[in-house]
């Protein structure tokens, strides 16, 4: 029961962060750093500490409690993976949420599943996975595996990509996705997906304040058995700060570069619907790793967890997709080559999910 629950956990996560650009869709006459900066507030400074308000009462002097390197390297890993998902929102508007999410999600599932045991084959730490262990073992080789399936799959979304270029007048390409670019959006989303992994590493940087706020609820409650479900919302706070850092400052950049600090009062624009749906949109982003850290704490914060997250952001958002036609007009060849590419991601997140299991 709890492993089932983790699963709807994760899959609830996938289903907010494959949705949440569909808001900003509804945004109008705002430049990107507008929305992205109003949105970005509610996900990573106001949302975030309502939520452990509400879970973990005591979640101010966890983090005044906690020492100084894990505050620093949970920060850290969120400034890095901000940069991935400031390069998210570009993504999409170079790709589309389809072909976008899975070239940008493959990435951030394979680094995000292999870089920490890397890590831990350099730095010993007991009870963690290392990069030897997938070698040497027959479950790590079936991970290796998946993760090789996983970057031919977003080697053939790239190929779906190219196929619709030549195929599409510009007119038609952007029809559905405004700034539709090939080059630009294959280098942005493979930087932003790997970057995009370092939410992970943060995750990892910040579990002994995880670990503070799951010791204090069982003390709490002696009866339970089981992990404390919201445990990871104190680790969200820092490593979200690390996040709003690297976004604000670029939104800020861009504000004055394009002269567009006036668009945020601007009577002339409908401020109500545009503050709304970024609003929107950033609290539906936030909701991802709630769920996710909901999901975590059934099945364990290792590749598994984070696998099955990215599988059902891939499924959820390919499902968007098709459903605002981003695909409409091209080739059966190339509708039946991004399938195979978005298969062949699904199977590798289910082959990684798979050999973590046998473990």
């Amino acid at each position: 029961m709890q492993i089932i629950l983790g699963i709807i956990f994760h899959f609830i996560g996938g289903f907010a962060s494959g949705s949440f650009y569909v808001p900003f869709k509804k945004v109008k006459e705002w430049h990107w750093e507008n929305y992205w900066l109003v949105g970005g507030l509610f996900s990573w400074l106001i949302i975030p500490p309502l939520a452990a308000l509400l879970t973990v009462p005591d979640f101010t002097r966890i983090i005044s409690q906690a020492s100084s390197s894990t505050l620093l390297w949970t920060y850290f890993w969120g400034l890095l993976w901000g940069v991935g998902g400031l390069m998210y929102g570009l993504g999409m508007r170079y790709l589309g949420m389809s072909l976008g999410n899975s070239v940008l999600l493959g990435f951030t599932s394979a680094f995000g599943a292999l870089v920490p045991s890397i890590y831990y084959n350099i730095v010993k730490a007991p009870g963690k996975t290392t990069f030897n262990d997938l070698l040497t073992t027959s479950w790590g080789r079936i991970v290796l595996s998946g993760i090789i399936i996983c970057l031919f799959g977003i080697y053939v979304c790239g190929r779906a990509g190219i196929l619709k270029e030549r195929e599409l007048s510009e007119e038609k390409k952007k029809e559905s996705i405004k700034e539709f670019s090939l080059v630009k959006g294959l280098i942005v989303c493979t930087i932003s997906g790997i970057l995009s992994a370092c939410f992970n590493y943060g995750i990892e940087a910040g579990t002994p304040m995880a670990e503070t706020a799951n010791k204090m609820w069982k003390s709490n409650h002696p009866q339970q058995t089981v992990e404390f479900l919201y445990q990871n919302n104190v680790t969200y706070i820092v490593l979200l700060w690390g996040g709003l850092t690297t976004n604000f400052v670029w939104c800020m950049i861009l504000n004055a570069r394009n002269k567009t600090f006036g668009d945020y009062t601007n009577n002339k624009m409908p401020l109500a619907r545009n503050y709304f749906f970024a609003a929107l949109a950033g609290t539906i982003w936030f909701l991802q790793f709630f769920f996710y850290g909901m999901g975590e704490s059934k099945l364990g914060n290792g590749a598994s967890s984070w696998i099955l997250h990215m599988a059902f952001i891939i499924l959820v958002a390919n499902l968007w997709g098709i459903a605002l036609n981003e695909w409409a007009g091209v080739s059966k060849k190339t509708k039946t080559t991004i399938t195979i590419g978005i298969l062949a991601i699904l199977s590798s997140v289910l082959l990684v999910g798979y050999g973590n299991a046998l473990k």
